[in-house]
């Protein structure tokens, strides 16, 4: 079960990177209750996979580096961030990143704000008719 992998993944970081992972992760639930969690990307270089939280598609994803958390919106650039929260992939026409190193804190209600309309723009996407 995915849920149990990135329970798992949160636990073997074992240092600050898996504690700020469980706190977005938590906000992420708490912004859209019915959100999906999957892991996908294994291969032998990261067994445990990238966790995914997805409705009607994928929201973001949850990446942990020696130095930072780097949660992906997939359709960030598309998502008001008034808060300004996203800091990283700032330049490609999809996605944006926010990066968390140690010590750093990020708005909860801005985030919460984040992800819902993330999982809006799924939702307005999957409802419109489809080309063909």
């Amino acid at each position: 079960m995915a849920a149990d992998l990135i329970d798992a993944k949160i636990a073997g970081l074992g240092d600050w990177r898996g504690a700020t992972l469980a706190r977005l992760r938590a906000l992420i639930h708490a912004a859209d209750p019915e959100v999906e969690e999957t892991v996908k990307w294994q291969k032998p270089t990261n067994p445990a996979g990238v966790p995914v939280w997805e409705h009607a598609g994928i929201l973001c994803t949850g990446e942990t580096y020696k130095d930072k958390v780097k949660l992906t919106f997939a359709k960030g650039a598309a998502l008001a961030d008034p808060a300004r929260l996203f800091n990283s992939s700032l330049d490609g026409n999809a996605r944006r990143a926010i990066d968390l190193f140690e010590g750093d804190m990020v708005d909860e209600a801005a985030f919460r704000a984040l992800v819902r309309a993330a999982v809006e723009a799924n939702l307005e996407k999957s409802a419109r008719p489809k080309k063909g």
